[in-house]
């Protein structure tokens, strides 16, 4: 990171940030979705999901806002913790990171993956995991420079 990038302080979420998490759910789908996917239901849906993991602190389920200097929020990431289906080993998987527009290219996201990958070893996670839609490749370069690889693809077959 840069000498320029604000230093960002990490937190548990609390009720009072749930309307800046439930405004960057936009950003978690500000690419082109599949064509068997719809947009206004897939935010319906993610923002639902984002509610309930903040309302009801699930077992396993982590939610954080990074603030910088001054205190103003300048990310979420959302950790949860499971196990590698085919090692058995405990892993922490990134199911949702998500930075303002304004504070994109400033490092923001590598400071969260670096974050999750220190939360994860100090947790005994073996793994950090994420899902990442092909067509959203800034994000996939972000992740593939923070060193993750690709493990296994999740293939779909609508049925509708």
């Amino acid at each position: 990171m840069s000498d320029n990038v604000p230093q960002l302080h990490f937190r548990l979420a609390e009720a009072g940030d749930e309307s800046f998490i439930l405004a960057l759910a936009e950003r978690l789908l500000s690419f082109e979705l599949p064509a068997w996917r719809r947009h206004k239901e897939a935010l319906a849906n993610l923002r639902a999901d984002l509610r309930r993991h903040l309302r009801d602190e699930p077992p396993g389920s982590y939610m954080f806002v990074a603030e910088d200097d001054s205190g103003e929020p300048a990310a979420f990431l959302h950790l949860q913790k499971g196990s590698d289906l085919l090692s058995g080993k405990p892993i922490v998987h990134v199911s949702d990171l998500a930075i303002p527009l304004e504070r994109e290219g400033q490092g923001v996201g590598r400071a969260l993956l670096d974050y999750a990958a220190t939360w994860a070893r100090e947790h005994g996670a073996a793994g950090l995991t994420l899902h990442v839609f092909p067509a959203n490749a800034r994000a996939r370069a972000l992740y593939e420079r923070a060193g993750f690889q690709l493990d296994y693809l999740r293939m779909v077959q609508p049925l509708r």
